[in-house]
């Protein structure tokens, strides 16, 4: 438990720090608090001068274990934000103790990443880094993604593990043209815990390499990819990578259109017993058909006895339906009748059309061709850079310390 005496809030008090002096009777009070752990800004604006102010004051406070900067540039010229956040971030550089950054909430752009990337590549010490919501782009995520890359290597080289666990980056328009580099990351961090890149744009390619670079990552539990576009190809990287990730508890793939074919081999994979710990499967509005959440039935009933929360809703089935009955039995059975949510948005008419199916035959023709003899040779350069560095990277060279 959080003691309270070492946390500094101004969270919601909707306050405009412009300068040094209209920070300076929060920093006295801030000063004040001794081996403070927690800061907390979110609900004000702060400007450059008074960013500086602040970080001159955090820097001699070693003892901070959470950075909580979201939410604090609101109203503010994006001419204003990097030095702002460049001061904040360097002053964070040196703290061994920070378990965690939180810039979530400002609307950075692409050109305020830069800003972050000397802490990215030089702290080693923090575990959470969450930056929801900042609009980076393919640009500003392609930035993060290679300091956290670099971060890695520079661990390795003085036979350091890393220390990140959690990083959460939704809702930044990350698309395809940064996933490589995010999935190169992500398989230098080999003990992230929980991944959550939602409403990001990313198709099924982006989705492959991102779960390539997960498969490197054996203590995962949460992997949430809602709202991105996996379809066959990318619900076949998810099946081909589940094995991977025995430890993991939250697999949340709703919106991400992975019709019957890719249902299919999603919950095939379930069904061979190496997701045991699963307790929460969130799969809504993915065009999925009677026969594939009869399939997800059967993996429930046979290994899946720790799932406590099931959202199906908007699938292409009725809720009196075998397959449902046969879900709702399964999760009773390990004594999860209230397990299933709502079902009030189910569609019974649902069905794969002809151009749907064509599509996927394409995927399947794209893919043999990518795996053909020339195929190197059609690589981009960021595609060679990611089988590189996963070829360098094994599970041992990160392990989770116990």
């Amino acid at each position: 438990m959080t003691d309270n005496a070492k946390v500094f809030s101004l969270v919601g008090k909707g306050l405009k720090l412009d300068s040094k002096a209209d920070i300076q009777p929060h920093l006295d009070e801030l000063e004040k608090v001794a081996d403070l752990e927690e800061v907390h800004l979110g609900g004000n604006t702060l400007g450059v001068e008074a960013c500086q102010a602040l970080a001159d004051v955090l820097k001699s406070k070693k003892s901070l274990k959470v950075a909580d900067f979201a939410d604090i540039f609101t109203g503010r010229l994006i001419t204003e934000i990097p030095d702002a956040l460049r001061a904040l971030c360097d002053a964070l550089i040196d703290h061994t103790s920070l378990v965690e950054l939180n810039l979530s909430d400002n609307a950075f752009g692409g050109r305020s990443a830069e800003p972050m990337v000397n802490f990215l590549k030089n702290n080693h010490s923090f575990s959470v880094l969450k930056l929801n919501n900042n609009g980076l782009g393919i640009t500003g995520g392609t930035i993060v993604a290679e300091a956290l890359f670099e971060a890695a290597q520079n661990l390795k080289t003085k036979g350091l593990e890393s220390k990140l666990r959690t990083v959460i980056c939704g809702r930044n328009r990350l698309e395809n043209g940064s996933a490589p580099v995010w999935a190169k990351a992500y398989a230098a961090h080999g003990g992230l815990v929980e991944v959550r890149m939602f409403q990001n744009g990313i198709r099924m390619e982006g989705i492959e390499a991102i779960s390539k670079g997960l498969a490197s990552c054996p203590n995962l539990e949460v992997l949430d990819l809602q709202d991105n576009t996996a379809t066959l190809r990318g619900s076949r990287a998810i099946a081909a990578c589940l094995p991977k990730w025995p430890k993991l508890k939250t697999l949340n793939l709703s919106d991400c259109l992975l019709k019957p074919k890719g249902g299919a081999l999603v919950f095939g994979a379930l069904a061979n017993g190496s997701n045991p710990a699963l307790e929460t499967i969130q799969v809504q509005y993915c065009d999925l058909d009677r026969k594939v959440l009869d399939q997800l039935g059967s993996a429930i009933e046979v290994h899946l006895t720790k799932l406590t929360k099931l959202d199906i809703n908007g699938n292409w089935a009725d809720e009196e339906d075998d397959c449902i009955e046969k879900i709702k039995s399964a999760l009773a059975k390990h004594g999860h009748e209230d397990a299933l949510e709502e079902l009030d948005e189910m569609d019974p008419d649902g069905e794969v059309s002809e151009d749907e199916d064509e599509e996927d035959e394409e995927e399947d023709a794209d893919e043999e061709e990518e795996s053909g003899p020339k195929a190197t040779e059609a690589k981009h350069d960021e595609t060679d850079d990611l089988a590189d560095a996963l070829s360098k990277t094994s599970v041992s060279d990160s392990k989770l310390n116990s």
